[in-house]
């Protein structure tokens, strides 16, 4: 499940966020595999004026390295000409030494620049340097550290008790004539590293999303993969899974910290990964503002290459059996369901349903071994999505911009259904309608009096603490839909994408 903590909660008197389920406005689908993303009018008059200024000062103009560390914290060209005081943290540093920046309440990320040697059976990352340094101490390798860190890389810094059981690494910076002389490379890379950590609540779609794979791509995409991903508490199953999408964010493959006692050497190195807020990318801290949208294009020709197969593997079959008259383009619903706890009640008849609205129905229902281009592709093919909250939600990541995203909102579940999918659905570019049942839609209706807080101020029960929120409305709450009032909803997605697939047809015509 997804882990509740209240980082910015809704207070009285906020903006209101709305979506389409209260402003009846909504596009269709986007209908091409790769989603462009759309620059204002202005953009192109600053394009041309830029252009023109570039002429005028192109000889002051020098260029950067490509493996450039100072993307990571959003500066392009390495050190500024002139100091700024104004600079976010480590945005200039030397060779031979160790930078950290522990600003961020999410994660704390350190830089190495140098010769940088790791010592898995230490837990420590060396960065030698062979400048001369006069030493007091009678200890030699007390007089050869010049710097000592401490960081554990990974991206919920906030939660101590998660935090406690990812492996610690030491990052300490040695100097001295002799510095490194004893400690040789077994595998030397001319490209950087990063470290981080698959631990923590690996396991959970939504985390493994939200605090790995979307925080790597922000991390290291401006290598161009042109970098080396070095993991502690390395897991076969997470390479197996996520293997498509880390080859389009590297050409090497992974190295297992604690299961590879080589020294591997680099000459620089990312020490834990940036996460800008929940399951997106802030377009304005990336190099070239990149996006959610550029992450979605990864996610496209990540899966595209098994789908095709998926398709063609369909089609041989199709071919033994008796060819069938194609039929007329619907509209296509996706169900994700749940078994247990959040499970639509009546799912069978929302099905029925919506069938008679006029959509193609697939009831999806992954597990953790679901292959992820299977539910790539049932989603990517997909223009309307429903389910209830929970981390099953995150796929939502893999639908087309423009599409529609219907999230059945339990009791007790607001604030957390609009933090970590609804907000995010939209900065995808999702039509994004949140479904609140009512409390006679809850199994816990039956369970309580019509006036207990449970049913009447939900709020001030979440507000007792994570594990009310768990016990009652996680963990022993289903949901039976009202029909009639859900349908609305459906129609109004039904309508929408029908008139886009109009649209589209008229279009390739």
């Amino acid at each position: 499940m997804v882990h509740y903590q209240r980082y910015h909660p809704w207070r009285k008197g906020d903006a209101k966020v709305y979506d389409v389920d209260e402003e009846s406005h909504g596009l269709g689908c986007a209908n091409s595999a790769y989603f462009k993303r759309k620059r204002p009018k202005l953009f192109y008059l600053l394009i041309i004026s830029l252009l023109s200024c570039s002429f005028l000062f192109a000889p002051q103009i020098s260029s950067s390295s490509s493996f450039s560390l100072f993307h990571t914290f959003g500066v392009d060209g390495g050190i500024p000409a002139h100091t700024d005081f104004n600079a976010p943290p480590c945005s200039s540093m030397s060779t031979g030494t160790v930078c950290c920046d522990r600003s961020s309440s999410r994660s704390d990320v350190c830089l190495m620049k140098g010769d940088i040697r790791t010592s898995s059976a230490s837990s420590s990352v060396f960065l030698y340097t062979s400048k001369g340094v006069n030493f007091s101490s009678s200890n030699a390798e007390e007089e050869a550290q010049a710097q000592l860190e401490k960081i554990r890389p990974y991206t919920r810094k906030w939660e101590i008790p998660v935090m406690d059981s990812i492996d610690e690494l030491k990052l300490v910076a040695m100097k001295g004539a002799a510095a490194g002389s004893t400690h040789k490379c077994d595998i030397s890379y001319d490209v950087p590293a990063v470290f981080f950590s698959t631990g923590g609540y690996t396991g959970n779609v939504y985390h493994e999303f939200n605090d790995g794979i979307l925080p790597l791509y922000i991390t290291s995409q401006h290598f161009k993969r042109k970098v080396v991903f070095v993991i502690l508490e390395y897991h076969n199953w997470w390479i197996m899974k996520y293997g498509n999408i880390l080859s389009h964010l590297t050409d090497y493959p992974p190295v297992d910290y604690r299961g590879d006692n080589r020294t591997y050497c680099f000459p620089e190195a990312i020490v834990g990964l940036r996460i800008h807020d929940e399951l997106t990318v802030n377009s304005t801290l990336m190099e070239g503002n990149k996006g959610i949208f550029d992450f979605r294009n990864v996610l496209d020709r990540a899966y595209w290459p098994r789908i095709r197969g998926l398709i063609r593997d369909e089609e041989r079959e199709m071919k033994l059996k008796k060819p069938t008259q194609p039929l007329k383009k619907q509209p296509k619903l996706v169900i994700l369901s749940r078994n247990g706890s959040r499970a639509i009640l009546n799912e069978e008849a929302l099905v029925n349903m919506a069938e008679k609205i006029g959509f193609s129905v697939e009831v999806l229902r992954p597990g953790p071994k679901t292959e992820l281009a299977k539910i790539y592709r049932a989603l990517n093919s997909s223009d309307v999505m429903v389910g209830v909250h929970g981390a099953a939600m995150t796929h939502f990541l893999f639908m087309r911009p423009r599409c529609w995203f219907i999230q059945v909102i339990p009791l007790g579940t607001d604030w957390a259904a609009e933090t970590y999918y609804g907000d995010p659905s939209r900065k995808l570019g999702l039509n994004y309608i949140g479904y609140k049942i009512l409390p006679r839609e809850s199994s816990l209706y039956n369970e309580y009096d019509r006036s207990d807080p449970v049913l009447a101020d939900p709020e001030s029960v979440n507000q007792k603490g994570w594990e009310f929120t768990k016990k009652i409305y996680l963990d022993r709450q289903s949901v039976s839909l009202d029909l009639e009032r859900f349908g609305k909803r459906l129609i109004r997605a039904y309508d929408h994408s029908l008139r886009a697939i109009s649209r589209n047809a008229k279009t390739r015509t």
